[in-house]
């Protein structure tokens, strides 16, 4: 799968592309044919504590689904919309299957 990430208004280092990386790709242990996934890694309002966004784009055969989450890290970020993430994609592998 094709993961492409994007850092908005930061720049973000190796360590966490390669934790983006490695949780999206997990999401193919669920569902082999995603097609790609784009994330943006966001800061938003410096003053607020919970000011980290992570959004997730994932690409199926003729479907898009998408996640949005805000914590306190990108880490927590991206874990909680990787495992919203799953649970949609488990939703639409269960209606391919009926």
């Amino acid at each position: 799968m094709d993961v492409k990430v994007n850092s908005v208004n930061f720049t973000a280092d190796q360590k966490l592309i390669t934790f983006v990386n490695d949780k999206v790709n997990k999401l193919q242990l669920f569902f082999d044919n995603i097609i790609k996934s784009e994330v943006f890694l966001k800061v938003d309002k410096d003053q607020e504590k919970e000011n980290k966004l992570a959004e997730i784009r994932i690409l199926l055969p003729g479907k898009e689904l998408f996640a949005k989450k805000q914590c306190r890290t990108f880490e927590e970020a991206t874990d909680l919309a990787v495992e919203a993430l799953r649970r949609q994609v488990k939703k639409y592998k269960g209606k391919l299957i009926d």
